[in-house]
């Protein structure tokens, strides 16, 4: 199977496991909000909600960034991941915002919970489904780099540290503190809030064509000028788009090198970058030095 089909497969994947997990949650966490009255259980399942919907718009957004170039498309789909992922902070700052209504409105007027117990075995449930979702999205970040992936992994990884607190704050109620379920519930919502910005902030450098990191584009020179014939480089350009880089980069030749001679060192150093960074597309442009 080559990289680009398994790259396909392993985002097919990725997004309708993470469509499961959220309909796994939303429905579990819905019953054990009803029996318990818990604010920090409506949070998990306020969030699980949303995260359902951006899971889903992920789903979507995947399957269109998956399809090849086209004539009106020619650098392909891919930045309909970094779309996806806006969409997501959206999703998960609105949700950061009912939740603190929620948990404010609880410390102007408390009143006990109700049966903790079906709330915890609920969040254990939870805590186990979101690290394998997250164990699988690790996997899938490290050998694609998806965008949207890897928003979606960021909101998980949120869920996880919200999960806790949510099975924390259901057990000290059981022992005599319900009033602390109000402030757990308050400290969740800001946290997704600051998740969903870290999310913006990666989608919008995708968009707005960001440069890769700059070690990895001091490698890819490297490369090119180890390609015996090349006196040097420069202008290197890059960006990202979905699962794919794109590469351009100037080759300094000899000036009165034959042109296939040319055109074959040129075709050396797209490879050299290849063969290291087999997700990336890359364009050279041979510059003649007398």
């Amino acid at each position: 199977m080559n990289s680009s089909a398994e790259h396909a497969r392993l985002l097919r994947l990725a997004t309708r496991a993470s469509v499961a997990v959220a309909c796994i949650l939303i429905v579990s966490k819905a019953v054990a909000w009803w029996l318990s009255g818990s604010v920090s259980l409506l949070a998990g399942l306020t969030d699980s909600m949303l995260d359902g919907a951006a899971s889903f718009l992920n789903l979507l957004a995947v399957h269109y960034a998956l399809r090849p170039a086209d004539d009106d498309h020619r650098f392909g789909h891919g930045k309909a991941e970094a779309l996806a992922g806006m969409a997501q902070a959206l999703f998960i700052g609105v949700s950061a915002v009912l939740i603190a209504g929620q948990a404010l409105e609880r410390l102007q007027d408390p009143h006990p919970l109700g049966d903790a117990t079906v709330g915890i075995v609920v969040m254990v449930l939870s805590l186990g489904l979101t690290v394998a979702l997250l164990a699988l999205q690790s996997k899938v970040i490290r050998i694609t780099g998806s965008t949207a992936v890897r928003a979606d992994s960021l909101h998980y990884r949120s869920d996880l540290l919200l999960n806790s607190s949510i099975l924390l704050a259901l057990i000290l109620a059981r022992f005599g503190w319900p009033q602390l379920d109000a402030y757990f519930g308050l400290g969740i919502a800001l946290y997704i809030l600051w998740s969903a910005l870290q999310i913006a902030r990666e989608s919008t450098a995708t968009l707005m064509d960001k440069e890769l990191p700059g070690d990895v584009g001091e490698e890819m020179m490297a490369l090119v000028t180890a390609v015996p014939g090349v006196l040097g480089a420069h202008d290197l350009r890059t960006r990202v788009s979905g699962s794919h880089w794109f590469v351009q980069v100037h080759l300094e030749l000899p000036g009165d090198l034959p042109l296939t001679k040319a055109h074959a060192l040129s075709d050396e150093a797209a490879a050299a970058i290849k063969r290291k960074f087999p997700q990336a597309e890359v364009l050279v442009h041979a510059d003649p030095i007398a």
